[in-house]
């Protein structure tokens, strides 16, 4: 009794898996197992689906529809679970160049959670597998393509993981790196690890337990080697293939096509491998050929892999073209067919190598395997055609770059919107909003006296238009709170006995307190204050000189002098020097321009590169990966702020009179706020370019509208209530309070909430779009 041999353990099991991007249809219904410790390998051309589908199984690209379970785990609702037992080792070098091997490799063990003995024990085993032990100290980006690819697979096995993509790992390296490192994939399987590797090179097919074809995203075909080898398709009844050796292949190659009963031909280096009729005689074929038989060598073979898949894709492709007929279509070129096919074109089934299939299927004709009509003569390889005369000199292909260029903007819709629409945008809104004409400085006012004449008086200060008086303050502490908090700029505080001097004809004194921090407002307000002074006084000296014919008023020694004396004196920068005014803002100005930039560049850097693809591939988690992109360059931001404000107080001479602690804890919040909006930005944005162009937007209101340059009390209403979107607003206001006012934390408590609320809403924002998948 013979009893069979006990199945393996599955490990991946897909089922119908497909996945669409729009129309593109990517991946369509694929079905396959792979079973523990096999080599399975998934092959096809480029652009067949096999990089979307190895993403599908890693869990960072979420099927369309169908199922897949690999190592227990679904890849849908268990994506995260399945990172931690997976290593994957990506199509391109996706590792860090500017990273050591020694550096590379470490970080990924931590990644993973190895730390201490363990760390340095897979550390150990990994660079004795690969032999990188010589190579620790060399940047990766200065390997050559087979010490990459070993570098790679250290990074993938540092977690001893039980299953190992690999996309493709032999692109790009030379034979001898190609065999070295399949003698390491063989002592992984051989140690219970499987393997899922894609490749298009049939050498490599060969050395794999199991196969897979994939072509125009659908599975043609999966079985072991061997087996797939003897499918009927291949070999049809009543066919046979053989080994032809002749002089000059190329071009018998083209004359054995045209002849009835071979059916395909294709050149094997010096090898000619034909599917003929069988009845097909050596001596007839070479007759044929008109070659001496001592100059020729005819054998039969058995079909390769190559002949496998040729066949089966071949099959592909006229079914294919059966059902665009079928639909009244034109025929379409191959690379317009990779794209437009969709879902409802009829593939060659796939046909498991274990399965029976079906007799019925169609022998290919004597001229099925013909691409191109016989109309068209091939050259003849001694045809020599006449020197063309070159054009153009250093102009030539002016032309076709310019049409290049303009597919690409044409293909890249943001760039479109960045170079027409925004500008127009920001020319209306800054034409509008930027204006350097200083009115409605906010005024408290203290008026002791009360009467007729100090109401006229602050009347005349509120008909200048360049006050508005916003608030009434009845004590000295409220009055001077008013102007430290930075809620008005000016305080106009009237004596208790400014009437009655004005009625005995004394000379009273008008005290103007104004915040000097804001050069341009307080430039503005001591002018206006001198000029009003000086007009009421004329207009009562007028008065009195008309009415008595004899001086206005005398000032206390007894001589004439004008009834009303302004005495204007200038807070917290009494030389109204601009670097008092700029330095501050432009310390939150620089400040973001290196938080912001630095995150998004950073973050979309390694998207371009791979390295991010890469990381979300490993187990660590979403907010673990944003923080640790995100830290490194709070502390860059905030070396940057202690620089800056070092510059300020020792260069500039601007020194902060409030509490540096405060400050250095509310420049921490605005930090946390702009390396979210960087966030944000490459959540955004899929290359440089575009986070370049998403930065600039962000940074010009943050100048122009945050009140930076120009005061916001001057913007339209809709643009003014705009600006409390900026996150700058708050911040430049805090840094002028408490550098040059020596505001304290209530003071700037409207400033602290809005500030606090915008980080909490950029942070939001930038998590609920950060994910750990692709799009």
């Amino acid at each position: 009794m013979t009893t069979s041999a006990p199945s393996k353990e599955v490990v991946i099991d897909v089922q119908n898996i497909s996945r669409h991007f729009g129309d593109l249809i990517a991946v369509q219904d694929v079905s396959f197992p792979v079973e523990k410790a096999a080599i399975f390998g998934l092959l096809g051309p480029n652009g067949s689906g096999k990089s979307t589908l190895i993403r599908m199984l890693l869990g960072i690209l979420e099927p369309t529809s169908g199922t897949a379970i690999v190592g227990g785990h679904d890849v849908r609702s268990e994506a995260e679970a399945i990172k931690r037992q997976i290593g994957y080792m990506s199509q391109h070098f996706t590792l860090y160049n500017d990273l050591s091997v020694h550096e590379n490799i470490q970080f990924y063990g931590r990644i993973y959670g190895l730390r201490g003995q363990p760390l340095k024990d897979r550390y150990d085993a990994v660079l004795e597998l690969t032999s990188l032990a010589d190579r620790i100290h060399q940047l990766g980006g200065e390997l050559s393509g087979g010490w990459k690819r070993r570098l790679a697979l250290a990074c993938a096995l540092i977690h001893e993981p039980s299953l190992l993509f690999l996309d493709e790992p032999t692109a790009g390296i030379d034979p001898v790196a190609r065999r070295e490192l399949w003698d390491l994939l063989f002592e992984l399987s051989a140690n219970g690890v499987t393997l899922l590797v894609t490749t298009h090179y049939m050498d490599e097919a060969e050395r794999c337990s199991d196969v897979g074809y994939i072509y125009l995203s659908r599975l043609l075909a999966v079985g072991k080697p061997k087996q797939l080898k003897l499918l009927p398709q291949v070999t049809p009844d009543g066919t046979k293939r053989l080994e032809l050796l002749v002089p000059n292949g190329a071009q018998q190659m083209m004359r054995l096509r045209t002849m009835p009963y071979v059916h395909d031909a294709t050149l094997f280096g010096e090898h000619l491998h034909l599917l003929v009729d069988a009845s097909t005689e050596n001596d007839s074929l070479i007759s044929d050929l008109s070659i001496p038989s001592d100059q020729a060598t005819v054998r039969e073979i058995a079909p390769s892999l190559e002949d496998v898949f040729v066949t089966l894709t071949q099959q592909a492709e006229r079914a294919a073209d059966e059902v665009e007929l079928a639909h009244g279509k034109a025929t379409v070129s191959d690379s317009q067919a990779t794209v437009s096919r969709s879902s409802d074109t009829a593939m060659a089934p796939t046909v498991p190598a274990t399965a029976p299939v079906d007799e019925r299927e169609p022998k290919p004709s004597a001229t099925s395997h013909k691409a191109k009509p016989k109309s068209k003569k091939m050259p003849d390889a001694t045809t020599t055609r006449p020197p063309q005369k070159r054009r153009g000199g250093t102009w030539r292909g002016l032309g076709a770059m310019l049409s290049k260029e303009f597919i690409h903007i044409r293909r890249q819709p943001v760039t479109i919107f960045f170079t027409l629409v925004v500008p127009a945008m920001q020319t209306i809104i800054f034409g509008y909003a930027i204006n350097t004409q200083i009115e409605r400085i906010p005024m408290v006012v203290q008026n002791l006296d009360g009467r007729q004449k100090s109401r006229e008086l602050i009347e005349s200060f509120r008909n200048t238009r360049r006050f508005q008086i916003e608030d009434i303050a009845y004590s000295d502490d409220t009055f001077m709170r008013s102007i430290v908090s930075g809620r008005t700029k000016a305080g106009l505080r009237i004596p208790p006995d400014y009437s009655d001097k004005l009625l005995r004809g004394e000379q009273v004194q008008v005290q103007v307190l104004i915040d000097g921090s804001d050069s341009q407002v307080a430039t503005t307000a001591l002018n206006t204050t001198q000029l009003l002074g000086l007009n009421l006084s004329l207009r009562v000296a007028k008065i009195k000189a008309d009415a008595l014919q004899v001086s206005a008023a005398r000032d206390p020694t007894g001589q004439g002098g004008l009834p009303i004396e302004t005495r204007p004196r200038l807070l917290f920068n009494p030389d109204l020097e601009s670097a008092h005014f700029f330095v501050p803002g432009l310390v939150g100005v620089i400040l973001q321009l290196v938080t912001l930039f630095l995150t998004s560049f950073a973050v979309v850097r390694e998207r371009e590169q791979g390295t991010l693809e890469q990381l979300y591939v490993t187990p660590v988690g979403r907010t673990g990966l944003m923080l640790g992109k995100l830290l490194p360059y709070a502390a860059v931001g905030f070396v940057t702020l202690l620089l800056v404000l070092t510059v300020m107080i020792y260069l500039f001479q601007v020194p902060i009179r409030g509490s540096v602690p405060l400050l250095l804890s509310l420049s921490m919040l605005f930090m946390v706020c702009s390396l979210g909006l960087g966030l944000f930005v490459s959540t955004l944005a899929r290359t440089q370019l575009e986070a370049m162009q998403f930065a600039f937007i962000i940074m010009l209101p943050s100048i122009l509208l945050s009140g930076f340059v120009f005061p916001r009390s001057e913007m339209p209403l809709p643009i003014y209530i705009a600006t409390f979107a900026i996150p700058a607003t708050y911040f430049i206001e805090i840094l002028r309070g408490v550098v040059l006012r020596g505001a304290d934390m209530l003071d700037l408590t409207n400033s602290i909430i809005g500030l606090t609320v915008c980080g909490i809403v950029v942070l939001g924002l930038s998590i609920a779009r950060f994910q750990k998948k692709l799009g």
